[in-house]
């Protein structure tokens, strides 16, 4: 007989015990669970990604070449889609931006007095859409051509087009090991 929090007597204390999941290899979790037949898996999904749980109704990862371009694409789309979070979000928290909604922080540069960044006209004071426009274009095809390049220009080593800053990126030391970190 166990007792309670209260120290009341319960007729039996009960433990659930879970199984951790596995991610990765030809035990992971499956798309349908245990009622996923090992023959509707397709061959060529082993498990070695994040995300395999050996469903592809449309073959879109049957051929290498274009998974590891799909790949590539979904990774670039989450980092955009990262920052455009903390764009969304970061100028609605600030007291210098009169708490402007995402959504109608745009509209700002067509005001008489242009856009100021943060704020702050010293910092960046924008008024014409245009030449904001052609900055990000050239700042973007800069960044877009270091990363499609696959050269490091300090020292021309090739670099992973994946990750152009280098695999153990962590400039808040969050990782002591890198091989956890990844």
């Amino acid at each position: 007989m166990a007792l309670s929090l209260r120290g009341l007597p319960t007729s039996r204390a009960t433990r659930v015990v879970t199984k951790a999941t596995t991610y990765y290899g030809a035990n992971r979790a499956k798309w349908l669970g245990p009622l996923t037949r090992p023959s509707s898996v397709p061959s060529y999904l082993k498990g070695e990604y994040a995300g395999d749980y050996g469903w592809d109704s449309a073959g879109l990862s049957a051929d290498p070449e274009t998974f590891a371009t799909y790949r590539e694409a979904e990774l670039i789309h989450a980092r955009w889609a990262m920052l455009g979070a903390a764009g969304c979000i970061i100028p609605e928290t600030q007291d210098a931006t009169n708490h402007v909604p995402w959504f109608k922080a745009g509209a700002l540069i067509f005001q008489d007095n242009g856009l100021d960044y943060l704020g702050n006209p010293s910092l960046i004071h924008a008024q014409s859409i245009v030449a904001v426009l052609a900055f990000q274009v050239i700042v973007m095809a800069q960044a877009e051509a270091f990363r499609a390049s696959g050269v490091d220009p300090r020292d021309g080593k090739a670099l992973d087009k994946m990750y152009p800053g280098g695999g153990g990126f962590d400039p808040l030391g969050l990782a002591d090991d890198p091989d956890t970190f990844a």
